[in-house]
């Protein structure tokens, strides 16, 4: 599959630090999805002309059936990811962005502050995604089926995803499985509690 990933960012940009976010993308997509994947890279600082002559690129040229932007995505001036993203779409999901943001919060309550979207632009799948390297791990793994039943939608290609070992946190399910667990019959209580006695 060909991925376009685009990081937006001041200072990496300009080479003040580096890029760790993008490499996170292409990380973890390796986890999520059989490949093999060709990545087309793109670093640049927060500009909406530049971030939008990329996605077109990136959709139109390229060809990419996945487009992931990481960062930009916040109340500060410079972040202007989200609506730049919007004049380039055919069509908004806003279920991406509502879905990351409702599952972040609950690990950084800060995530509200998140305004990333995703969309469709002809036969592209585009999603923003948070700056940070760990919460784009965390949203790439929250949003894999929906990104492979959305480019089965689009491109008529579903990708393959990988196995993913799912770890059931006991003391969260507990509560859960002891409200299914079957009301014991009169009879059975007092035949394993013998202590207990009807007149």
């Amino acid at each position: 599959m060909k991925i376009g990933r685009i990081t937006l960012s001041d200072r990496a940009s300009q080479g003040v630090y580096e890029d760790k976010s993008g490499p996170e993308i292409e990380k973890t997509l390796g986890r999520v999805f059989e490949g093999p994947h060709e990545f087309v890279r793109v670093l640049i600082p927060d500009d909406p002309a530049q971030l939008r002559d990329a996605l077109i690129r990136l959709c139109d040229v390229e060809k990419c059936p996945l487009v992931v932007t990481t960062g930009g995505t916040g109340p500060s001036l410079r972040d202007i990811t989200p609506e730049t993203t919007l004049t380039v779409l055919d069509r908004e999901l806003p279920g991406f962005g509502e879905i990351m943001r409702y599952y972040s919060y609950e690990r950084v309550p800060t995530a509200i502050l998140s305004r990333a979207t995703a969309g469709i632009r002809k036969q592209s799948l585009i999603i923003n995604l948070p700056g940070r390297p760990r919460a784009v791990k965390f949203c790439l793994n929250l949003l894999r089926e929906a990104i492979a039943e959305g480019l089965e939608h689009i491109t008529g290609d579903r990708p393959i995803l990988f196995v993913d070992p799912v770890e059931i946190p006991l003391e969260k399910w507990f509560p859960f499985l002891k409200r299914l667990r079957p009301k014991q019959d009169s009879r059975d209580a007092v035949a394993s509690h013998p202590t207990i006695k009807f007149k």
